[in-house]
């Protein structure tokens, strides 16, 4: 297993956050790299909500102030939290030194040729030893495969077909069927028993049909019993003096 490093400020050099750029306000997804975005932060606070956590979505992330940050399409950091004084100009990006460690997770959609997804990228997130590195390549524009996942051992990914990410506890998995109106094939993080996990709206859907099931077996079980009632006042035995 593979242990990250803790950064600590005393001992390293802290850029000044103020000659950064933190963000640029140039959003360029397009409609289905956004909506497999939400599905995945989503369930992710849907479900985990006993665990503490940061899973975002195209926030920027600097690993060096020598170079420019890298904007994952989502990544999850476990054990960190944002900072509740959130607008300040060093907390309105995760900022390595300050986090004290990179994300465990980073997580790229490709939607063309030009990111460079397994080329470019995987060398800036190998070095900014992030622990998992996930290439989710949908139509198949890189290669055949349409998931790519690399694992830190030591300083180097090496890609693996493990789609358990034991040193997060969780599971990816391709799942067809419909998220926010939209019928398609998704990419979710799953348990290790293969279950998704759900986001807000399915797991209210799942409570709705649990209520409904149960109030389904109190409505048969009341037939019952009047069916059993009626039965014995026309055997001639009042059941109310059972």
């Amino acid at each position: 297993m593979v242990q990250q490093v803790l950064i600590n400020d005393d001992d390293y050099y802290v850029p000044d956050a103020n000659q950064l750029v933190t963000e640029n306000d140039t959003p360029v997804d397009n409609f289905a790299s956004a909506k497999q975005q939400r599905l995945l932060v989503s369930s992710l606070y849907s479900s985990l909500q006993n665990q503490t956590f940061l899973a975002e979505a195209n926030v920027g992330i600097y690993y060096t102030d020598l170079q420019p940050p890298i904007v994952p399409d989502v990544f999850l950091s476990l054990d960190v939290q944002v900072p509740e004084k959130w607008w300040e100009k060093q907390n309105r990006c995760y900022m390595v030194w300050r986090f004290g460690k990179p994300p465990e997770v980073v997580l790229e959609i490709v939607s063309n040729k030009e990111g460079d997804e397994l080329g470019k990228k995987l060398k800036i997130y190998e070095h900014m030893r992030a622990s998992y590195y996930i290439v989710y390549d949908p139509n198949q524009q890189l290669a055949e495969k349409i998931l790519h996942i690399y694992e830190l051992r030591g300083t180097r990914y090496f890609e693996t077909s493990e789609t358990w990410l034991e040193q997060v506890g969780l599971g990816i998995t391709l799942w067809e069927g419909e998220f926010e109106g939209r019928q398609d094939n998704w990419l979710r993080w799953c348990y290790q028993n293969g279950n998704v996990l759900l986001t807000g709206d399915e797991r209210a859907e799942q409570e709705q049909q649990r209520t409904e099931q149960a109030e389904q077996r109190a409505e048969q079980a009341e037939q019952r019993s009047q069916l059993l009632a009626d039965r014995l006042r026309a055997m001639g035995v009042d059941p109310d003096t059972l």
